[in-house]
């Protein structure tokens, strides 16, 4: 019998660590550079231009960067900064900076459907960033991926 262990790559979870620090960095300073507060609620003036692109363009760059620095598999990896920041942005607004006046806290339905708005634009671009990564989509042949397998078992694959 053959068991399989998991193997713990240190340079695999170091890249991905880095990725989604360097995800959740690009979206938190895009949001202030943005200066719109996707957690609070002024009316039907909420819903502008700078809201989508907060909700929708944004997340989809970050999502593209996240997947380009992680590479192959990415586009798991890019689901995680746009919530950690949305989850962060809601406690600072209302633990740290407070409701302005004027506005409210968005109903937490609401809230909840744009972080996974949000999350699902970052899914696209990190489904970009994998296939500008892999140059292709889909799967690769095996002895391309993996060159250093032995020529045996590149011989039984064909």
């Amino acid at each position: 019998m053959m068991t399989l262990k998991p193997v713990f790559n240190v340079r695999r979870v170091t890249t991905g660590v880095v990725a989604i620090f360097l995800g959740c960095l690009l979206n938190y300073a895009g949001d202030h550079l943005l200066g719109q507060r996707v957690e609070l609620y002024f009316g039907l003036q909420t819903f502008n231009g700078i809201w989508f692109l907060e909700i929708f363009i944004l997340p989809l760059l970050v999502g593209f960067v996240t997947a380009w620095i992680f590479g192959l598999g990415g586009k798991w990896l890019c689901y995680f900064p746009p919530l950690i920041v949305r989850f962060y942005a809601y406690y600072e607004t209302v633990y740290i900076l407070g409701v302005p006046s004027g506005a409210s806290l968005m109903p937490m339905g609401w809230w909840g459907f744009f972080v996974i708005l949000a999350i699902e634009s970052a899914a696209i671009g990190g489904v970009a960033g994998e296939i500008l990564n892999k140059r292709i989509y889909g799967r690769t042949p095996r002895e391309l991926l993996y060159k250093s397998l032995d020529k045996s078992l590149s011989d039984d694959a064909k």
